[in-house]
Parts: structure tokens; C-alpha cells; sequence
């Protein structure tokens, strides 16, 4: 792998061994006092994007402080995710914390950037996404709702249904579907941290599948002696 094909962002996630057969039905319903954290956290982090912007376009930097806040709003959503709808290959609850868990099994991270355009901070976020926002929504679903666009369920819903069914049916839990999921998941990680201002470089359209990520680019990633650590 070349480096210019590297990304700053690591998304991973291992699955249980001994996953509960039923317990995916009522994740969704333990996982409601993160939803409502969440739903603050979210609002701090839009916040902070606006106030990123601006920093950008006069310093060409993203405040280190706030750019960690972000990380830590993205790593608390995903493993939240990955827990209650995404994949939901564990039944270990997630914590409730901004920063990295060594022990949980999923992880999120960005490498924080030294510099950015100031150029890119002006149409990378709406106009130059635009191609990737496209196959976001066939991911996730529901692109161009109200629009006369596609209002389809996305795939990785559909593929994490029938992940946990044939769960449900055979006591284990497809691999291959596994890493296909977390490939996809991938992906949409990679749009949201570059649309949020976060990084440069532009999303690959690449299916990067399975649990670990490729090595991340080089920089400074939030929380990790490397992009691939563990938090110090």
C-alpha cells in the first residue's frame, strides 16, 4: 500500500467469540441512554465544526482541543453503533466516555492534522463529498428523502439483519458478513471525518474489509502513542 492511498482514519472492531442468540433484539432498547447522550453530543460536535471552519480558513489548523472533542463524539457514536445496529457484534455494553477504551472491542480514531487548506475547507465538505454522499446513501439509506431520490433502508441495516438472524438460527455469527460490515462501516467513517472538516485527504472509494484497518497515514492520531496503539 502506497501511502498516498493511506487514511488518516482507523475504524475497527473485533467480534465476540459467544455472542448472545436473542440479545440483539433488546440492544437498541439499552443502548437509549447513549442515544440521548448522544444527541447533545452531536450538538456540541456541529458546533465545534463551525468553529473549525472558520479556524481553518484563517490559521490552516484545527484546534488541537476541539479536533480531539470531534474524535471523541465519532468513537463514542461507533461503538455505540457498533454495539446496537451496526454489525452488533458485541454484547459488551459500551462505555460512556469521549476517550478510547483499550478493552472494548471497538476503536475509532483520526490522525490530527498538522495543517489544512484553507482552499479545501470551502467545497470539499459539500462539494466535492457529493460522489461519496451518493454511495453513504445507499450505505446507510435514505438519500434524498423528500427529494424524489432514492429512499431505500441502506445496505449495511439489511446485511446487519441478516447477520444476526442466521445468529439467531445457527448460535454463530457469519465472518465473512463480519468483515464485510465492518469494511462498509469503514467507508462511512472515512466520508464523515473528511465532510467534518477533519482531514485532506479525500475518502478512497476502496472496501477496506474486516476487523483492523490498514496502517493509517502519517500524523498524529488522537489518544495513541501510533494510529494503530493503544491509548497511553
Amino acid at each position: 500500500m502506497t501511502p498516498a492511498t493511506l487514511s488518516p482514519v482507523r475504524l475497527e472492531a473485533s467480534l465476540d467469540p459467544k455472542l448472545s442468540r436473542w440479545m440483539w433484539l433488546v440492544k437498541w432498547f439499552l443502548a437509549i441512554p447513549h442515544y440521548i447522550v448522544l444527541s447533545f453530543l452531536w450538538i456540541g460536535f456541529v458546533l465545534v465544526t463551525i468553529v473549525a471552519f472558520f479556524a481553518i480558513l484563517f490559521t490552516a489548523r484545527y484546534p488541537r482541543a476541539l479536533f480531539d472533542f470531534s474524535v471523541g463524539v465519532m468513537r463514542w457514536n461507533w461503538r455505540v453503533s457498533y454495539y446496537a445496529h451496526t454489525a452488533l457484534g458485541t454484547d459488551q455494553y459500551p462505555p460512556f466516555t469521549l476517550k478510547d477504551v483499550p478493552d472494548y472491542p471497538a476503536h475509532f480514531d483520526v490522525v490530527y492534522p498538522e495543517r489544512l487548506s484553507r482552499g479545501l475547507v470551502l467545497v470539499k465538505w459539500w462539494l466535492l463529498a457529493i460522489p461519496q454522499y451518493i454511495v453513504v446513501g445507499m450505505l446507510v439509506g435514505g438519500w434524498g428523502e423528500g427529494t424524489g431520490g432514492w429512499r431505500g433502508g441502506g445496505l449495511i441495516p439489511f446485511l446487519s439483519l441478516v447477520a444476526v438472524v442466521i445468529l439467531a438460527v445457527t448460535a454463530r455469527y457469519p465472518v465473512p458478513l463480519f468483515d464485510l460490515l465492518i469494511g462498509l462501516a469503514r467507508w462511512v467513517a472515512r466520508v464523515a471525518a473528511y465532510a467534518a472538516l477533519m482531514t485532506d485527504r479525500y475518502p478512497p472509494f476502496r472496501l477496506d474489509m474486516g476487523g483492523q484497518s490498514p496502517p493509517a497515514a502519517t500524523g498524529t492520531a488522537t489518544g495513541t502513542a501510533t494510529a494503530g496503539g493503544s491509548e497511553q
